[in-house]
Parts: structure tokens; sequence; C-alpha cells
């Protein structure tokens, strides 16, 4: 299937300098103008890699863009952080680590901030794994598989990994630990439900070692 371009190539300026209008009063005193714009540019081109329908990239972009400004700002110690920041990297950034982004945030209440990234995402979430997330009542409808990039990584506390090899840098002064987690690509709806159930049994062991419940 070919990418479906919602855009011309001024449209998509436009749109572009009206979300760089937006970051650049968002991270006022913290970033140039500069910085924001390569950021958006270098954010939708990383999403535009694995889009199958272009239509909503502006708007994914935004929010890209923000969260990778965001974690650069903590990670310079620009902003602070005001609570533990956990970052959840699989493969595809579709099934393992948006379950347990979700499922960390539900559980610890907000206790704690969550990412997730992927080493290859893929262009979305499977049906199965959103029906899986549907049956204990938390909604993967805004998520969208993103890639890994080096200052979400710097700005983590925590470190998760699921079957993502060496794709990960390594920093000192972070915990690191790998789940050795089925694929739900390769899974059936029942092998999917099992997986979820098993990233909130360590997503709770994990919240209460970092005393957040």
């Amino acid at each position: 299937m070919t990418n479906q371009r919602a855009f011309d190539t001024d449209d998509l300026e436009s749109v572009l300098d009206r979300v760089a209008d937006r970051l650049n009063e968002k991270f006022k005193g913290v970033f140039s103008k500069e910085t924001i714009e390569r950021y958006i540019k270098e954010s939708y081109a990383l999403l535009a890699e694995k889009a199958l329908v272009t239509v909503h990239l502006p708007s994914l972009t935004e929010r890209f863009a923000k969260d990778r400004l965001t974690a650069l700002a903590q990670s310079e110690e620009k902003i602070a952080k005001d609570k533990p920041e956990i970052l959840f990297v699989c493969v595809h950034n579709a099934g393992r680590s948006q379950m347990a982004a979700a499922l960390a945030i539900e559980i610890s209440g907000g206790a704690v901030s969550v990412r997730s990234a992927g080493s290859a995402p893929s262009d979305s979430i499977p049906a199965a794994v959103h029906e899986a997330m549907n049956e204990v009542g938390l909604s993967l409808a805004d998520a969208f598989p993103k890639p890994l990039t080096d200052e979400v990584v710097r700005a983590a506390d925590v470190v998760i990994t699921m079957g993502c090899g060496d794709a990960c840098p390594i920093y000192p002064g972070k915990r690191y630990e790998d789940w050795d987690l089925a694929d739900p690509a390769v899974l059936d709806a029942e092998g999917v439900k099992a997986v979820r159930n098993d990233i909130e049994a360590r997503i709770r062991t994990l919240l209460t070692e970092l005393q957040v419940i």
C-alpha cells in the first residue's frame, strides 16, 4: 500500500509552521527556535518512514516532537522531573511497550511518568492488542508507534527493554531491566492476553520497588 498524502509541500510547511509556533511558545526560554524547528522536522521524517496514511502525521508529529523536547529538557536539567520516569522499549512499539506504558500509568495512579518507543516501530497497533487492553478498561486509541531516540533514554530513570536486543544505549545512573516476553504480533488473542497479564504482574513488582504503590 502506498502512502496517502493529505498535504502538498506548501500545505505541509504551513501546518508544521503552526506546530512550531505552538512549541516555541511552550518551550520559550528553554530551547531556541532553531532547535525546536529541527526537532519538528526530524520527528516528522521519523514518523513518515512507516506511515501508511499521513493525514494525521502533523498532529502526531507535534505530540512526538513535544515529548522529545520535554525529554531533552529533562536530561539537560532545564526542567525538573517531579516523579520517576520509566521508558518501555520493544521492537515495534505496537504491543508490549504500549501495554506496559498504559498499565504503569493506571496502576500507579499517575505517580510515574511513562514513555514508550520501538527499535523498529511498525505503522500501527494490532487489533488484538487494542482488544486485550479494552478488556481491562484501558484504551490505546491515542497511542501510536514511535522510534527510539536518544533523549528519551537519557531522560529516563528506569529503562525496561522487551526483546529489542542492544538497540537501547546504556547510560550510567539508570536502572535497566530486560523482560523476556513474547511478541504479541505472532500470538493469537489468548496469547496476547497472557502477555498483558504477565506485564501487569511485572509492573506491580516494579512500582512496588520504586515505592510508588
